[in-house]
């Protein structure tokens, strides 16, 4: 194999697929990239055996062939030549020769055939959606997944099509977000869930210009952004029935501007318990008072002013959980539905539904 390029486009597709090159790896080629030059084509090929990211890059080969080489050592290479340089790249034996201008650089290999790569995904259905679409959708949600639960099935993201609307749910079991969006095409009805470390990759990948093909195996989902193609493994597991935990219709509704509400949350934080992070909402007519206290007997609290005519209410929540939900909601004003200090609360845009917010309650 012998090809040379610019700097800039061999960096570029390093630069999109070395997310998944983990620095400790327990298997010595998943620390390398797959080089495959053909037809004066590059592809740059990482895994971590769950998700897997394939980028292209336009070279002049000589010589068409596939090698395995360093990932991050590759990229700092490149990223230190200065820009514009010419990259000539040669496999000598068993080690791969990398020249630009008077530098030169040797790196160590491994066979391509022991890469493990995937081909087919068994293809179930295929969407056609802007990226900025998808992209809102895992913005709106992605905070909410799980991290190393045992109940493995939260550790990812529920991406459902029912024909006519695109939704990502996720939870942790103590709060949900959901986001939705209609198709502009009619797809089948399907529930996939989409581990953790994929999301956040193709959250990566995702730009607000163009459109991506999706598409859904049996095990796999598939992206194509430009000339980026990422695949990730499926969660083997049963999502839960994530209906039944959203309430229908609150009985008590608070309305209140987005940045005071945010801003009070945020000061009355800081003093509360930094182990359980609970927060207490006092409700009565036209006011809210935020209050937090610690193990060290310090206190804080603030009192805004909200849309609320209800009779008085006292329920507690974890307020980090209630950050992350009202910032993620779009708009100058929040909209949070209670029933009473024992249920959870609903949060969402005043009038909208197309992203919505469930947080448990705190016994404080």
């Amino acid at each position: 194999m012998k090809f040379t390029a610019e700097r800039e486009d061999i960096l570029a597709a390093l630069q999109a697929a070395i997310g998944v090159v983990e620095r400790r790896q327990t298997m010595p080629i998943l620390a390398n990239v797959l080089l495959s030059a053909k037809e004066n084509r590059l592809a740059v090929t990482a895994t971590d055996l769950e998700v897997e990211l394939v980028a292209q890059a336009a070279i002049k080969s000589s010589a068409d062939g596939a090698i395995t080489v360093p990932g991050r050592k590759l990229l700092d290479i490149c990223r230190s030549l200065p820009d514009k340089a010419k990259i000539t790249v040669a496999v000598e034996g068993e080690r791969i020769l990398l020249r630009a201008a008077k530098s030169r650089f040797t790196l160590t290999t491994l066979p391509a055939a022991e890469f493990p790569v995937i081909d087919e995904i068994n293809t179930q259905q295929t969407i056609d959606i802007p990226q900025a679409d998808i992209k809102r959708l895992l913005d709106k949600t992605h905070f909410s997944m799980a991290q190393q639960d045992v109940r493995y099935y939260l550790n990812g993201m529920l991406l459902e099509t029912d024909g006519k609307m695109l939704r990502t749910v996720a939870t942790d079991g103590h709060r949900l977000a959901l986001c939705e969006m209609a198709l502009a095409t009619k797809g089948k009805g399907q529930q996939i869930i989409v581990p953790r470390k994929g999301v956040l990759e193709l959250q990566r990948l995702l730009g607000n210009e163009g459109s991506v093909t999706l598409t859904v195996g049996t095990n796999h989902i598939r992206a194509q952004i430009g000339d980026i193609r990422f695949t990730s493994k499926l969660i083997d597991g049963r999502f839960p029935e994530y209906g039944r935990v959203i309430p229908a219709n609150p009985p008590r509704a608070v309305l209140a501007d987005r940045e005071v509400l945010r801003g009070a949350l945020q000061r009355t934080a800081i003093l509360s318990n930094e182990k359980y992070r609970g927060i207490r909402l006092a409700l009565k007519a036209k006011s809210m008072t935020i209050q937090a206290h610690n193990p060290e007997q310090e206190e804080a609290e603030e009192e805004i002013e909200v849309k609320y005519d209800s009779d008085e209410l006292e329920v507690g929540f974890n307020v980090n959980y209630l950050l992350d939900a009202i910032a993620a909601v779009e708009g100058s004003e929040v909209e949070i539905g209670l029933t009473d200090g024992n249920s959870s609360c609903l949060i969402h845009a005043p009038g909208s539904s197309s992203s919505r917010y469930v947080v448990m309650p705190m016994r404080l």
